[in-house]
């Protein structure tokens, strides 16, 4: 069962996957120890047996420990140890003036009324000494009562006693039984594939198991348990290779490094910690921060300034959860960002689009592996034109998806491809010589209604406001020296598609940022619009598909913000970073921000940038307490003395404090805090789950 082909990826490995990093150098292998240490696999039931509980949104769920939802009331030490002390003087001095008789003798009396008198008046010494001390204490108890709840001795012992030390002190847990360890692989036994969980538990405990190769045995199980596998073919598979079992087409069982805390049950990457801070709700205090699929496939937009930590703290540890779920057989990602942007190592991808390079081994599929001209033309058009829309009204992606197609249609009638690029910028630009040749192939073939999509184009060419002038040159800033391999139709190359998403795939793709800007945007819409494109026709959706876009200025469009809200319905998702929202057009700003159902602004945005987020946000109602201090008048000598010895020994008059609460609606983040209240290093971001749970702005270190 290493694989059935339903997990391949078309046209994008070999032997399984080629390696674009090139071989490894042999020189720097370290020399086979004469005797290799026995592996332990301690560390890896551990860490398969902590307690993973339901959390929140958002809350890093590995060792979690649950917290109220609600902040306890919580008296201040000093405080709970002098009224307990002083309690206990009373009730002391209480006691005191009882045994002396200083009280009279009343407090007897009970004792009188309910006990006969030949137990009160007899000659039995010893008789006499247990009722009245037996009493004594009775009336000590009663008085230790109700000095102890007024002197809360009972949170005293919690706070200071045993019940703090034990929890304090590291608790031994028992072992869970063998119908609920996961070592053990219940589920594999409850459906009868008892040598299978005994082969998997010994690889385990032998330490020859890692948390991909669970989590990849998990997921081939689950397609037992759906249909897709046999499970005669799973069970062998699992006797014959153990934890290698169900391997990804790669070979890999890890990636070469890693440099975030990822866990694969739950599937989180933990990104920080939950700031202890007074706007955070008190659950999420001091708790770990951590994104998973469920997560991922509602979107993340993340703003911040350059060196605010986008791509160190959010998007390569992302990337590196997506890619170890690749490994797994769960996910299949796209991340695309400038060349040497340190996205991870090309060792961690099967495929690396290095466009502009020329040792890049995969070159960019210009029409997204598609053969219909109508679909083709409009994914194009939106990467040639997407941006033109709100400032050029007449040269919008529908009247360039027609353009396209105008042409498009014919040339693959005639030729069995789509144009090249520097065809297409001929065709695009009107030249006779492309048009006449066309129109001839067409006229051999008897393609009658070709012929008509051909004579619109030509007619529309001489009119003012055609927009085929407008794509030619969009086309252009692709047909230069430096893409002159790129972009092939001719099959000379090895063209990546993203209809590869069907299978557990990590694509890496480089834009040539420095020098051609303009055709890095373009390449950027191009790739966001045919990952929105592809992920709404696979068959299979049990794979979480997501694209990770490192730089999204300006590949924001209409059509990008309406594809963006479709891919929760696809399992999928997108994230996408800005410098600024000012790298979006305003009308699709508040659109944008509503299509992420993750939104994080980092340290140190602009006070507009603030605002949108401020709006996005909303209010919420609190308590605002107004607190009034009033001046007290002393009328009688007595006072008057009394306020001056008082204002000598404290330096203040005494004033009277009177407080007001009433609920008012406030910002939850105004855009002056975050825009000045949030600390190098950290980020606000709230949080929205496919399932539709929410998470309010919380203010994440992300550092820890």
């Amino acid at each position: 069962m290493d694989s059935d082909g339903t997990r391949d990826t078309r046209g994008t490995h070999a032997n399984p996957v080629p390696r674009p990093a090139g071989p490894p150098d042999a020189s720097a292998v370290p020399p086979m120890p004469a005797a290799p240490p026995r592996p332990d696999g301690a560390p890896f039931l551990t860490w398969l047996r902590t307690p993973r509980p339901q959390a929140a949104p958002g809350v890093w769920r590995f060792g979690h420990r649950p917290r109220p939802e609600e902040e306890p009331e919580q008296i201040p030490t000093r405080q709970l140890l002098s009224g307990a002390l002083i309690a206990f003087l009373v009730g002391w001095l209480i006691w005191s003036l009882l045994w002396n008789g200083y009280l009279g003798g009343w407090w007897v009396l009970p004792l009188e009324l309910f006990t006969p008198d030949s137990w009160l008046h007899n000659d039995d010494r010893i008789g006499n000494a247990v009722l009245w001390y037996g009493y004594y204490t009775l009336i000590a108890l009663v008085i230790m009562l109700v000095v102890g709840r007024l002197g809360r001795w009972r949170d005293v012992w919690q706070r200071f006693g045993p019940p703090a030390w034990r929890q304090s002190a590291p608790s031994a847990e028992r072992p869970p039984t063998p119908d609920q360890d996961p070592v053990e692989w219940p589920q594999l036994r409850q459906a009868g594939a008892h040598d299978a969980a005994e082969r998997l538990a010994a690889e385990a405990r032998a330490g020859l198991m890692r948390d991909v190769d669970h989590a990849r045995i998990t997921r081939a199980w689950q397609g037992v348990r759906s249909g897709r596998h046999s499970m005669a073919t799973f069970t062998g598979a699992v006797l014959s290779e153990g934890a290698a079992a169900c391997m990804h087409p790669s070979g890999d069982r890890d990636l070469p490094t890693r440099l975030a805390r990822h866990d694969l049950v739950t599937g989180q990457v933990r990104l920080g910690t939950t700031a202890d801070d007074q706007r955070n709700p008190y659950a999420y205090r001091g708790t770990g921060l951590a994104l998973g699929p469920e997560l991922l496939g509602t979107s993340l937009l993340a703003v911040g300034p350059a060196g605010s930590g986008k791509t160190g703290t959010v998007v390569l540890p992302l990337a590196e959860s997506l890619c170890l779920q690749a490994l797994a057989g769960r996910a299949a990602v796209v991340v695309v960002g400038a060349a040497g942007a340190g996205l991870g190592p090309a060792d961690a991808y099967d495929v690396v689009v290095r466009i502009g390079h020329p040792e890049s081994v995969y070159d960019l599929d210009l029409y997204g592996g598609t053969t219909d001209p109508d679909e083709a033309a409009a994914v194009l058009a939106e990467a040639l034109a997407g941006d033109l829309a709100d400032p050029h009204p007449g040269s919008d992606s529908r009247r360039s998806t027609t353009v396209l197609a105008q042409l498009l249609g014919p040339f693959r009638a005639v030729h069995g491809r789509f144009p090249s690029v520097p065809e297409l910028r001929q065709l695009l630009d009107g030249s006779p010589g492309p048009l006449g040749e066309l129109r001839g192939a067409l006229e051999g073939a008897g393609q009658d209604s070709l012929l008509r999509e051909l004579d619109a184009r030509e007619r529309q060419m001489g009119h003012p406001g055609d927009v085929g002038g407008v794509l030619a040159d969009r086309v252009a800033l692709l047909d230069r020296p430096a893409f002159a391999g790129f972009f092939d139709t001719s099959g000379q190359t090895r063209p990546f598609s993203l209809k590869a998403l069907d299978h557990p795939v990590r694509v890496r793709i480089d834009l040539p940022a420095r020098g051609h800007a303009d055709a890095s945007r373009i390449l950027a819409r191009l790739v966001l619009a045919q990952f929105t494109a592809s992920v709404a026709v696979r068959e299979d959706r049990s794979l979480f598909a997501c694209l990770i876009l490192d730089d999204a200025t300006g590949v924001v469009t209409p059509e990008a913000v309406r594809g963006v809200q479709r891919l929760r319905s696809g399992n999928a998702g997108a994230v996408l970073t800005l410098r600024s929202l000012d790298d979006v057009p305003r009308p699709l700003r508040g659109p944008l921000l509503g299509a992420a159902g993750c939104r994080m602004a980092l340290a140190g945005v602009t006070p507009w940038d603030g605002q949108d987020f401020a709006e996005v946000w909303g209010k919420e109602w609190t308590e605002a307490r107004d607190v009034t201090d009033r001046q007290i008048i002393a009328e009688t000598p007595a006072g008057k003395a009394v306020h001056m010895v008082r204002r000598v020994i404290t330096g203040k008059a005494p004033t009277a404090r009177a407080v007001t609460v009433r609920q008012v609606e406030r910002e939850r983040w105004s855009a002056s805090e975050l825009a000045h209240g949030v600390p190098p290093g950290h980020a606000v971001l709230s949080l929205t789950s496919v399932k539709g749970e929410h998470a309010p702005p919380l203010l994440v270190d992300l550092r820890s």
